[in-house]
């Protein structure tokens, strides 16, 4: 089967995984690898990726600017749905393997290759994600996956494998914890932190100052959006990925975003992910200060039902499923009137909506007040409109039920 392959194009981080598997599959199919660098937001990394992949023997080299189409076409839907994975995590990980699959697929298809392969390991949920949209865009496509194939078991077995081909990997054996970044977040898990009892180590965060020693004085931030899209921060309009940068930097500073969570995996494991996401975090929060102002009481009830599946079909791969594009179509149609400025402050690793305002608010203070409403309400009617709501619960009393 091997020989049949002759060229394979690899999703190509620079990390640990893929560093050695560029190599592996040199060695195990005698095929061209061509690796595929996907900049969704890790910035200078790409540079040093490219030049390892070529060091290390990939016959090609594509690195792609992805940064727009993921703040604009993945986080920011994603954001709309108040897509939120067990109360927690803003799916920075999971949002973004969609898009590196899909770009990959394009790729195989542009150079001819016979297959693709990635770096994902086989207990994890990447696997899931990247296999399930390769096989939605090209239903027969081979898909090579080192993990499930190999023997090289373990982090210190890959770390043993690099020294002796001269790998050189971000990883030594003191410290093997692996970390993912984007531009919506950056991911942490394995070695020290698959204790869940141990707190994760303090020189680990990269994006978020430690909330304790974040400034004395709080940051106001405004965000504005159109139909549910954030387009600017401060009154300055930026572009997705410009925007979330920004909120990146300025809700890092005040120590905005940590998660610490042990979450449930596709495959069926618990398992522990600790995770930076400041611009997300400012983002959801002053996406939903905006909706509570412009978005009908039914129909926020009815997105907030989906959330929770949507999710679950990102966290799970199903990106590209019919049921995820049923359920967009109707939270992008629940955008449409979201548009207004949310303000946010931050303060020692807080992020607090202290303020809202919209041109087609349903927000009415004459209906609201607690002061004289000049008969904008009835409070009168409340009267008979609880009776009517009490009806079926004094019937089933008064039948002894």
């Amino acid at each position: 089967m091997a020989g049949n392959v002759k060229k394979i194009v690899l999703a190509y981080s620079g990390g640990l995984d893929t560093s050695i598997i560029l190599k592996w599959l040199q060695e195990k199919y005698k095929a061209d690898v061509v690796a595929f660098v996907a900049d969704v937001g890790q910035g200078e990394e790409t540079e040093p990726a490219r030049l390892k992949a070529i060091k290390t023997g990939a016959s090609a080299v594509y690195v792609e600017d992805l940064q727009e189409e993921f703040a604009r076409d993945f986080v920011f839907p994603a954001m709309q749905a108040n897509a939120i994975y067990e109360g927690c995590y803003l799916l920075g990980t999971s949002v973004a393997r969609p898009l590196i699959a899909k770009k990959q697929i394009e790729i195989l298809r542009q150079e001819k290759a016979d297959a693709v392969s990635h770096g994902a390991t086989g207990k994890g949920n990447d696997q899931v994600r990247f296999e399930l949209t390769y096989m939605a865009l090209e239903p027969n496509v081979k898909i090579i996956a080192p993990w499930r194939e190999w023997d090289l078991n373990s982090r210190t077995a890959l770390i043993d494998y690099a020294e002796k081909h001269g790998i050189e990997v971000p990883v030594t054996k003191a410290k093997p914890y692996s970390s993912d970044r984007n531009l919506l977040h950056i991911s942490f898990e394995g070695g020290i932190l698959e204790d869940p009892w141990s707190e994760a180590p303090e020189d680990m965060f990269l994006l978020t100052v430690d909330p304790r020693k974040a400034p004395d004085q709080p940051a106001y931030v405004e965000v504005e959006f159109e139909q549910g899209t954030p387009v600017a921060v401060n009154g300055e309009r930026l572009s997705p990925a410009a925007l979330l940068a920004k909120l990146n930097t300025i809700a890092g500073a005040h120590g905005v975003g940590r998660v610490d969570l042990v979450e449930n995996r596709f495959v069926g494991m618990k398992s522990r992910g600790v995770y930076e996401t400041p611009g997300g975090t400012v983002l959801y929060t002053a996406h939903r200060g905006v909706e509570s102002l412009t978005m009908d009481r039914e129909v926020m009830l009815m997105r907030d039902q989906m959330s929770p599946k949507i999710a679950q079909l990102i966290y799970n791969g199903f990106w590209y499923s019919p049921e995820m594009a049923l359920m967009m179509d109707f939270v992008r149609k629940t955008q449409e009137n979201v548009t207004g400025t949310a303000r946010v402050r931050l303060y020692k690793g807080n992020c607090m909506l202290v303020g809202r305002k919209a041109p087609k608010s349903l927000y009415d203070e004459k209906i609201t007040t607690f002061e004289e409403d000049a008969g904008a309400y009835q409070q009168s009617d409340a009267g008979a409109f609880i009776r009517l709501n009490a009806l079926r619960l004094r019937v089933r009393k008064n039948a002894g039920l």
